[in-house]
Parts: structure tokens; sequence; C-alpha cells
């Protein structure tokens, strides 16, 4: 029997993009080819403070972020872990944000990724859960970006898009 689909409001997304100022990726990869590579890359375009997590990485670069092996040697506050890993290695990736301290404030997992009693674990410890779902996608999504692509979004704005840092981009909170 499979899991319900799991739904999360547009506004919760939001403000979880919106306060997220440093992102770990726990499964970063260093080939242009991976999905967490490109997330990465964009997710630092975006202006976040990105950290790659890869014990068989770490010391190296990704993007000229330093690599880590594991959260806890990133030596400043997280606000969200991203996992790009197996469902399987979610709770151990859990167990783990749960000890740092400060708290990360978030846990995400990408697409396809999915551990229900993790997920109520780290619910339980008063941070936010969302699963199968991609953070590069949904930030693509709220600022109206995807669209541009003949996505449907359900986003919409008669607003001009404005410059970013590289990119362009309506933001996640567009000015009315």
């Amino acid at each position: 029997m499979s899991a319900a689909p799991l739904q999360y409001d547009d506004g919760t997304i939001r403000r979880v993009l919106s306060e997220t100022k440093t992102i770990a990726i726990v499964g970063a990869s260093a080939k242009e080819i991976r999905p967490s590579y490109f997330v990465l890359k964009y997710l630092l375009a975006k202006g976040f403070r990105v950290v790659p997590i890869n014990p068989g990485l770490a010391g190296q670069e990704i993007l000229g972020q330093t690599v880590y092996a594991r959260l806890a040697d990133v030596p400043e506050p997280i606000d969200m872990v991203d996992i790009f890993r197996a469902s399987d290695a979610v709770p151990g990736i859990v167990e783990e944000a749960l000890s740092l301290d400060p708290l990360p404030k978030v846990i995400w997992m990408q697409l396809s990724v999915r551990h229900d009693a993790a997920a109520a674990k780290a619910e339980a410890a008063g941070l936010t859960v969302i699963m199968d779902r991609c953070p590069k996608i949904e930030f693509a999504r709220l600022s109206g970006e995807i669209g541009w692509n003949g996505v449907n979004s359900r986003v919409l704005s008669s607003k001009k898009p404005r410059m970013g840092s590289g990119y362009q981009s309506l933001g996640l909170n567009p000015r009315r």
C-alpha cells in the first residue's frame, strides 16, 4: 500500500524559502550532470549560502563551496537540510540534524525521497518538513520563472520580471 500523496500549501513553501539563508545539501555531487549539482548551482545564483555535504568529497570544492563530510562538520548554523539521498538514508540524516546546535529549521527531502517516521520525529522536534519536492523547482514555480518555459506554475503575475543576480526573477515576494 503506498502512502498518501503529500500536499504543501504555497504559503508554507514560500515562507520556508524566504526565511532560509543557509542550505546544507546532503548528497551533493561534483558531477555537472547530477541533479544535486544543478540545484546547488541554482540556489547559489539565487543568493542562498549552500554547503555541500558528501563524505567522499570532503575538503574539496563544488562551485567554490567547501564540501564537508557530515552536517556536524559545518562551522555555521544551517537553516535547511536538503536531502539528495535514498529514502532509507533519511533517518540517519535526520538524527544527525537533530543533534546540531542550533537546530536547523527545515528538513527538505528531494523528489521521490520520503520517510514518514523520520519526518514525524523532525516535526516533533519543531522542524518544518517537506518531502518529495525540489527547492529549485518550487522557487522557480513560486517566483514565476518556471512559467517562462510554458509550465503551469499556478502563479499568475502581470508584473515584469526584474533582474536578479544573474537570472531574471520576480522573487518569492514580488513587489506590489
